[in-house]
């Protein structure tokens, strides 16, 4: 739940329970108003039957008061009260004020008043020249008495939940304001975590927001720094490798190169010079002779992977097309080997077209080696018009598992994958691996700068 939906929440908590306060109160004010009603009534007709004219004759053989007397003492009654007049012998006389139009009230409240008026009601002596003559009794009816304070408990509770409505929507308005910046901070963590630069925070408002933004900026340009320094690390290994290789294909192919020609044609003259009856020898030496051969197919295959070729006389695609046109010569009867050159790739640059190359190889080793393909694809997409990456495509049917890559989780099991990923993390590319139904699909893609 966001940190607005929280505070709105909260405050319709908090108005909540000012709500079933206010309702408590409103209670409880209404059941003393009334009592007070009850009591101001009481005086009333006390202070009205004391007023009325031969009251003192009454006895216990009084008789009883005219019925005209009955409305005045009806009209001192407050609304929504009973009360009882006892005067001397006469039987006991019960009236109620008229308490039409208070509206009706729930059960539960009905119920809840009707428990409070069982109550000692509000008692008046009649007292007529310091002689009591009577007394009268008042009590809230609790019909009446509901229905007042059902009144008021609306009128409270529609007060309060408009309160509580309004607060919680203002609420919740001004704390997604203000912490807004905290979406455009999350997104900023999102880009750093998926590898991109982040843009700069602006300055915000809020004090403690604007420390976080500078804070994230500031590590913003330390993670450039770094990046930057990591991917000119990354392109002096890859050329510290590429020379190494360079050198390596150099010293075999003149030191192990000569060894072995000279191996071969002390083996001829050992076979040449043998005596007739020495077979054996001449055995020996044709042995050798072979031995020899199958060490040149070996470092001739040993440099085809090590050396490099002139990619900037013959471009990328050419020498993919000699690479490929090698696997098939070695494969002989082995799976068939398909090339696809598309786009424009004039915008490599030396080192792109390198790794690229690199990647080919081993994406291709990769293929063969591990899997048992019928057919490889392999697929050169130069940048479009308008485009400015370069991607390069490994197709094969040999049912490998993308999960025992690593490609799932982007960590590579084998050192192949891992130089592959180094290789594009020099340039700024990427690296994914996904099956294709039959097999694995590898695509390598080096971004072109503008």
């Amino acid at each position: 739940m966001s940190l607005p939906a929280h505070l709105a929440l909260r405050l319709s908590i908090v108005t909540l329970l000012c709500l079933a306060g206010a309702v408590a109160w409103t209670l409880w004010e209404a059941r003393t108003g009334l009592r007070e009603e009850a009591a101001v009534s009481a005086g009333r007709i006390a202070a009205q039957l004391a007023r009325q004219p031969g009251l003192g004759s009454v006895g216990p053989a009084a008789l009883p008061i005219s019925e005209p007397q009955a409305e005045p003492t009806v009209l001192m009654i407050l609304p929504g009260i009973c009360a009882e007049i006892r005067l001397g012998a006469e039987a006991p006389r019960r009236l109620c004020g008229d308490w039409d139009g208070l509206g009706s009230a729930p059960a539960w409240l009905a119920g809840a008043l009707s428990a409070e008026a069982g109550t000692a009601p509000v008692i008046r002596e009649i007292v007529y020249r310091g002689r009591s003559l009577g007394q009268v009794a008042a009590w809230p009816d609790p019909v009446a008495a509901a229905g007042r304070a059902w009144r008021q408990v609306r009128f409270a509770s529609g007060l309060a939940l408009s309160l509580a409505g309004t607060t919680a929507i203002l609420g919740w308005l001004c704390a997604a304001r203000l912490v807004a910046p905290a979406g455009r901070i999350v997104q900023g963590l999102d880009g750093i975590e998926a590898g991109r630069s982040p843009p700069a925070l602006p300055r915000f408002g809020a004090v403690e927001f604007d420390r976080i933004a500078t804070a994230f900026n500031a590590l913003g340009e330390r993670l450039a720094r770094t990046e930057g320094e990591r991917a000119e690390l990354l392109q002096r290994l890859v050329q510290v490798q590429e020379e190494e290789r360079q050198s390596l294909a150099r010293d075999l192919h003149d030191a192990f190169g000569q060894c072995l020609a000279a191996a071969g044609a002390l083996a001829a003259a050992i076979e040449a010079g043998a005596p007739a009856d020495r077979e054996d020898l001449r055995a020996d030496a044709v042995g050798i002779e072979a031995i020899l051969g199958s060490m040149r197919e070996s470092l001739r295959g040993a440099l085809a992977r090590l050396e490099l070729p002139d990619l900037a006389g013959i471009g990328l695609s050419e020498g993919l097309r000699g690479l490929v046109l090698d696997w098939q010569a070695r494969l002989r009867a082995g799976p068939s080997l398909h090339l696809d050159v598309a786009g424009d790739c004039a915008g490599l640059s030396a080192q792109a077209s390198a790794s690229l190359y690199r990647i080919a190889q081993e994406l291709l080793t990769n293929a063969l080696r591990h899997g048992r393909p019928s057919r490889v694809f392999l697929r050169l997409q130069g940048a479009e018009p308008g485009g400015r990456a370069v991607s390069l495509t490994v197709d094969d049917d040999g049912g490998g598992d993308v999960a025992s890559t690593g490609g799932a989780s982007g960590h590579a099991c084998g050192r192949g994958l891992a130089g592959i990923r180094a290789r594009l993390a020099a340039l700024g590319g990427r690296l994914s691996l996904t099956g294709n139904g039959s097999g694995i699909r590898a695509c390598a893609t080096v971004p072109i700068p503008g």
